[in-house]
């Protein structure tokens, strides 16, 4: 299938998906579907993240639909933080990011020793959840979500280790790469914000840039025939826009492959499912977060395909 004809199925694909947004949607993704492609007031986003947010300025309350721990956790702090940063409105003078960077430097869930941020809390099998955020031994795993969350204290100028932390991080990954499309997402994430506020000395920006792009090519799958069935990393994960620093001509065969997909993908009522399980005792509740995760999934694929078949 080429990008015209793929394109020529886009309108009827786009309409389905939207509704399916408009009628199934949490209002947090609600109000992201509006900033993307109703110009809506990224504010919108701001407010309908702050029922997620804690007294201590992290944030809980299943946020992401797999963990339904309602306390602060650094993991979903970082959720947080990418979708503010997605739709335009993290605002690093306004009380929500203050709140975060208060957080943050509260120590909680900070591995002293390590030096990271845990990606698994205790407090997570005490609730709703799905099995890998479970914690085993001191709950971290690689920079997921520590570059994050220390580029965001960098930025905020926020005292302690964090340009350290930075250097370390970006050292680790020109020279072993990533080990999940996740902890690479947290990459980009670091990599845009520093150069968004123009912090200058810590990372080598070339560098670091071709860094990810070699991990991007390691991360994402490239038995294409394994899209429609399995859960792996595909190019949506890293591409939803076409103005991507990291997007290279190497990845436009494996965007097509995606593209082609996603027809057979689209489920009766116009939206996308997940691919996984949680693989733990909770029926009801990962019943309740698949409704939660799908229109997530799909507004991610609506601009995926929104800016593949536009910019063919």
């Amino acid at each position: 299938m080429s990008m015209e004809a793929t394109a020529q199925q886009q309108e009827p694909m786009r309409e389905s998906a939207a509704r399916f947004i408009e009628q199934h949607a949490r209002p947090l993704e609600l109000a992201q579907y509006r900033v993307f492609f109703a110009e809506d007031d990224p504010n919108e986003v701001v407010e309908a993240l702050l029922p997620f947010q804690n007294a201590d300025g992290g944030f809980g309350h299943a946020l992401e639909p797999d963990n339904w721990n309602p306390d602060s956790t650094p993991i979903t702090t970082n959720d947080a933080l990418l979708r503010l940063y997605d739709a335009g409105a993290l605002d690093l003078n306004s009380d929500t990011a203050k709140r975060i960077a208060q957080y943050l430097l509260s120590g909680t869930e900070f591995d002293p020793h390590a030096m990271r941020w845990r990606f698994a809390v205790s407090g997570n099998i005490d609730h709703p959840h799905a099995i890998w955020w479970e914690r085993h031994g001191d709950g971290i795993f690689g920079w997921n979500p520590t570059v994050s969350l220390a580029t965001f204290l960098v930025c905020m100028h926020a005292e302690g280790p964090w340009e350290t932390l930075l250097a370390e991080a970006f050292d680790t990954l020109e020279q072993s790469g990533a080990s999940s499309g996740d902890e690479l997402t947290c990459f980009v994430f670091a990599w845009e914000l520093l150069n968004r506020e123009q912090i200058e000395g810590i990372i080598d920006v070339d560098q670091s840039r071709t860094a990810i792009i070699r991990a991007n090519d390691a991360t994402v799958c490239r038995d294409t025939t394994r899209y429609s069935t399995e859960y792996v990393t595909m190019p949506s994960t890293f591409f939803r826009s076409a103005d991507s620093p990291f997007l290279v001509a190497s990845f436009m065969p494996l965007i097509q492959a995606e593209l082609e997909t996603l027809p057979a993908r689209q489920t009766p009522d116009g939206g996308f499912d997940i691919s996984w399980q949680w693989h733990t005792d909770y029926p009801e509740a990962f019943a309740q977060a698949r409704d939660w995760w799908r229109p997530r999934v799909t507004l991610d694929k609506l601009r995926f395909l929104t800016t593949f078949t536009k910019h063919g």
